[in-house]
């Protein structure tokens, strides 16, 4: 991705290997500064996935496979090592392909880069496909952050957006605030500023002013869980987009690779949500918003039904939900994704 530090435009990924340590940007820091978080073994892998250093499936499962393959080579116990990663967080499904990747894989170093490289390549490739998507002129709705942060480079529901500016088209992307961590107010406004893609951050119960005053010709999110009916888990408040975008007539895309999809659940009623510290609802910038004896609920995803899916954009192309029989079929065939 596009970084300007000190006036200088550099390029730089999210999350990758160097000198036997895990290298991430720390995400809780942008959009204020940029600094390096150093994993040097699982157990700061663990901390740098349950606290958000690194966030988005994607960047999720490439951190999980680089810190596997860091803890073979530092000794580690590895069953445990395994163990300690896969609890960090439960709703993801790209942990857990990682996982079983690296398992697959005797953890090797090798294979740790061929994962995070062909998770890049894919966030490419869904960009192309939903580039075709985008008209010049297009106002774009997205929910929380789906950029490059979120992956490695390129990002999923970002990617498409990024290759229609970097082709010429003219686009707008409202960006929803996403609280209560504010991923889109501070990470995908951020990316959007570094990439020059012109933009404004609304606040998350402002979508359906937009969508009413018919300012939104199409909706792009991001996925952490995608079930085999169609399904999907999301940042909460993705639900309510959808419900809206239905109910407005706008197209509802879901960008995502094929490791994002779980083809051994039914539906979205098999996906766990996990449900994050009431903290993060209840204190801002160090001050508590509410009463001091009010508690909060913090569900961290929600799941949206397949129904409000106008067509998921992935590294093979479009697919409607009732064609994701077509989409299993062809992950069997890749040998990546096996």
């Amino acid at each position: 991705m596009k970084v300007n530090i000190d006036g200088e435009t550099k390029t730089l990924l999210a999350v990758w290997y160097e000198n036997g340590e895990v290298k991430l940007i720390d995400q809780r820091l942008i959009p204020d500064k940029i600094e390096i978080f150093t994993a040097k073994n699982s157990d700061d892998i663990y901390y740098a996935i349950k606290n958000m250093v690194v966030r988005g499936a994607p960047a999720i499962g490439v951190t999980a496979a680089y810190g596997l393959a860091m803890a073979s080579k530092n000794k580690e116990n590895m069953d445990e090592a395994v163990k300690r990663i896969a609890s960090s967080r439960p709703t993801a499904y790209d942990l857990f392909k990682a996982i079983d990747y690296m398992k697959n894989n005797k953890f090797a170093e090798s294979a740790a880069r061929r994962y995070a490289m062909e998770i890049t390549a894919r966030s490419k490739k869904i960009g192309e496909y939903g580039n075709e998507l985008i008209k010049s002129g297009d106002k774009i709705l997205t929910h929380c952050n789906a950029g490059a942060l979120a992956v490695v480079d390129w990002g999923t529901a970002l990617a498409p957006m990024r290759i229609a500016h970097d082709s010429g088209k003219n686009i707008f992307v409202y960006v929803d605030e996403t609280r209560p961590r504010l991923q889109g107010a501070r990470l995908t406004a951020w990316e959007l500023q570094q990439e020059g893609i012109e933009h404004s951050i609304i606040a998350d119960n402002a979508a359906g002013y937009f969508m009413k005053n018919k300012d939104v010709n199409l909706v792009i999110v991001g996925a952490d869980r995608i079930a085999a009916n169609g399904d999907f888990a999301n940042k909460i408040g993705t639900y309510e987009k959808a419900v809206l975008a239905k109910v407005n007539n706008i197209p509802f895309y879901v960008a995502a690779p094929g490791s994002t999809f779980d083809f051994s659940i039914k539906s979205g009623d098999e996906i766990p949500i996990e449900e994050r510290d009431e903290n993060e609802v209840l204190i801002v910038n160090d001050k508590h918003l509410g009463p001091a004896e009010s508690h909060a609920r913090n569900p961290a995803f929600d799941v949206t039904p397949h129904e409000y899916v106008t067509a998921f954009i992935t590294e093979y192309g479009l697919f409607k939900p009732e064609e994701l029989k077509n989409l299993y079929s062809m992950i069997q065939r890749d040998l990546f994704m096996r």
